[in-house]
């Protein structure tokens, strides 16, 4: 197996290089492994059209400036390009194309199993794989009877494959506002609904400029601690090109949750029923973990019982990137910094099992 690395990063996404680098600053050389071809995260994945929804000055790593202008709204691909940039920096082994499938306690330690094979051990582990890959799709029982495509915001790239269909925004957060806008505008004859049990919230009452004073109010907000402060829920839409006014404009139109299905058909509250080609889910994520199953380190609802990013029920394990982790925006890339740093500096080795 060879030998014991003092730390295993399992992602190389934001809070993978952020992690990273918050281990070498307190004088410790992480392995990071990657199940992708690239150090990049989930960035590349994402829909085309996506843009971070906070400036750029707000989204940068410890030690790493976002380049050019600070007040822009970086799109996906420049995330990208920054993340890669943040790796090639790291003076670490990077490993790609390593899918971990199992992290188990052995000896005075942790050992990591890889898909190809590879067998890895070391003292402490934090798991920064992010959620992409798991999209989350509630029950819906008002879908029970839909015959038509169901996708997952995972799925969607553009506005193209929609043209002329029927399609129904299910969620009220930033992403599914951002798709079914673009969708109600650039898709060539797509008629567009927008779903949610509740109104759409947003955060301002109008458009923000990237230099706004909104920025370092929210900034200082989201350093209050989860809990203490501050409740977990969902984020309200941050409207960063128009999105409430399309909306108001019925470009997408807003409705209730639809009530039930047949068919192709969806069942509305006090609206006739209509035929309906796509839902599409903007239902977010949840953390990919599986891999620390065998482990024991995760509950019934696949989520870790942590405090502030560590384990409660394993010494040695810690995890960067959670939702609401510490903070409101904990799983961002403004949030992922000050977590890592959080983290890197209480991390300490497992013990030898009993």
């Amino acid at each position: 197996m060879g030998v014991m690395e003092q730390v295993i990063v399992i992602g190389a996404g934001q809070s993978g290089i952020a992690v990273a680098g918050a281990l070498l600053r307190r004088g410790l050389r992480p392995l990071v492994l990657t199940a992708d071809a690239e150090p990049a995260g989930a960035w590349p994945h994402y829909y085309d059209s996506l843009k971070v929804f906070t400036p750029a000055w707000f989204n940068a790593l410890p030690g790493q400036p976002f380049p050019g202008d600070p007040h822009r709204y970086p799109h996906r691909d420049e995330v990208a390009d920054y993340l890669r940039s943040g790796a090639a920096r790291l003076d670490c082994e990077i490993r790609t194309g390593q899918l971990v499938t199992e992290v188990t306690r052995q000896d005075s330690g942790y050992r990591v199993l890889t898909a190809d094979g590879a067998e890895l051990r070391a003292l402490a582990v934090v798991a920064a794989s992010g959620q992409f890959t798991n999209p989350h799709r509630p029950p819906l029982p008002a879908l029970a009877g839909y015959a038509g495509t169901v996708l997952h915001s995972a799925d969607y790239r553009g506005p193209e494959p929609f043209a002329g269909k029927r399609v129904v925004v299910v969620g009220a957060g930033n992403s599914a506002v951002q798709i079914a806008v673009e969708l109600a505008l650039r898709a060539e004859g797509a008629e567009v609904t927008l779903a949610s049990r509740g109104p759409v919230h947003y955060a301002t009452n109008e458009p923000v400029p990237g230099g706004s004073r909104f920025w370092p109010v929210l900034a200082a907000a989201a350093k209050l601690p989860v809990g203490r402060f501050l409740k977990p829920g969902s984020i309200p839409v941050i409207d960063t090109d128009g999105y409430r006014e399309a909306i108001e404009a019925g470009k997408p139109e807003r409705r209730e949750m639809f009530t039930g299905s047949r068919g192709t058909k969806l069942e509305w509250k006090g609206r006739a029923a209509d035929d309906v080609d796509v839902v599409l889910l903007a239902t977010g994520y949840r953390p990919a973990l599986d891999y620390l199953r065998p482990l024991g380190a995760l509950g019934a609802d696949g989520l870790p019982a942590h405090r502030n990013g560590l384990s409660k029920t394993h010494r040695g394990l810690a995890f960067v990137g959670l939702d609401y982790q510490r903070t409101i925006l904990s799983a961002t890339l403004h949030g992922v910094g000050a977590d890592a740093a959080y983290v890197a500096k209480r991390l300490r080795p497992a013990r030898p099992p009993r």
